[in-house]
């Protein structure tokens, strides 16, 4: 369970990835998802950093 903790800002991070990758794919993209994909992938760095500091 610690383990799934340390890492879940990296799976923020590919969420955020998924989420501005499939759009491009398949020619959707606007700007909201954009918006939205950049915040997700931020979050998951931060996230990342925060944990990381917080557990160890």
């Amino acid at each position: 369970m610690n383990e799934l903790i340390k890492n879940l800002g990296v799976i923020v991070l590919l969420i955020g990835v998924i989420i501005l990758t499939v759009p491009a794919l398949i020619g959707g993209m606007s700007n909201a998802i954009l918006f939205i994909g950049l915040g997700v992938i931020l979050l998951g760095y931060l996230g990342h950093i925060v944990i990381n500091k917080k557990v160890e």
